[in-house]
């Protein structure tokens, strides 16, 4: 098994390098909010809930689960919203894959299908699909035909474009400093 280390804490770490649908949420808490921090979310989700399984997460009371996503330290910046966002991606992955999170990839027969199975998840747009299916092919080895041409530059090796890249606290670094560099460029552009 791959020991994934994208929180850059062991116990959270280890929570996503297990649970599939752990890795799902964290990819889904990453945006407006540090990536360590958004993929640390699932641990906290983990330890005050008492399970990731996606039946039970999409089963619970959405004003007690957003109690739980929004108590300090909040598992997002947007504890609450973020709540309803992770139970309605949880109820996906019951209804569509039989509560099996990897049945999205390990099902999928190539990269354009895998990009569109992740693009139609909640909370997942064009860019976050691509950047997933990258770390997943990087990170994991889920590599069906085609899937760095669905994946675009993020599947570039030896990049350091997003969280597909992170495998230790310098290249968390280095993704930082991609991301600062590629906002300048934008607003000197714009």
């Amino acid at each position: 098994m791959v020991s994934l280390t994208i929180a850059q804490d062991p116990t959270a770490d280890r929570v996503l390098s297990e649970d599939p649908f752990a890795l799902l949420v964290g990819m889904l808490l990453d945006q407006q909010f540090p990536m360590e921090r958004a993929f640390a979310g699932p641990a906290k989700v983990l330890e005050r809930f008492g399970t990731l399984e996606p039946a039970a997460v999409a089963g619970a009371d959405p004003e007690a689960f957003a109690d739980l996503c929004a108590t300090p330290p909040a598992v997002h910046r947007y504890g609450r919203s973020m709540a309803g966002r992770i139970q309605a991606l949880a109820a996906v992955v019951r209804d569509g894959y039989g509560g099996d999170a990897a049945a999205i990839w390990r099902d999928a027969a190539t990269g354009a299908e895998l990009v569109a199975r992740l693009r139609a998840l909640p909370g997942f747009g064009e860019q976050k699909a691509r950047i997933f299916a990258a770390l997943l092919g990087k990170q994991l080895g889920v590599r069906p035909p085609g899937w760095q041409e669905a994946c675009g530059a993020y599947a570039d090796s030896g990049s350091f474009r997003s969280v597909a890249d992170v495998v230790d606290a310098d290249s968390l670094q280095k993704v930082r400093d991609f991301k600062k560099a590629a906002k300048a460029a934008a607003r000197a552009g714009s």
